[in-house]
């Protein structure tokens, strides 16, 4: 039986946690929630809690703001980013069911 810890998407981390582990501050992560850029389950009592997935997400945000990036802006790439691999993962799926096709016309 696989644990939390191997599942990257169980929130297992707390603000201060993760604000500790890529050296920002708390107050950037609520700020980052509160602009729907990476936006963490939450506790039964309403705490943040992060999974490994949201913990990468938020170093690749600090990453762009670094380089001057609006929260805005990023939360743009991120939702362009993500309907991107959605098309292409369509496009995957389109491609085999048509190479299964041809090869059902082909017998």
């Amino acid at each position: 039986m696989p644990l939390p810890l191997d599942d990257e998407y169980a929130p297992l981390y707390t603000v201060g946690q993760v604000a500790g582990m890529l050296g920002v501050q708390p107050a950037f992560l609520r700020r980052v929630d509160s602009e729907q850029v990476v936006q963490p389950a939450r506790s039964d009592g309403g705490q943040r809690r992060y999974s490994r997935l949201d913990i990468a997400c938020v170093q690749r945000v600090t990453e762009m703001a670094g380089e001057g990036m609006t929260l805005a802006g990023i939360r743009r790439i991120l939702v362009l980013e993500a309907e991107v691999a959605e098309l292409k993962r369509r496009l995957e799926a389109a491609k085999h069911k048509v190479a299964r096709t041809a090869k059902r016309a082909d017998a």
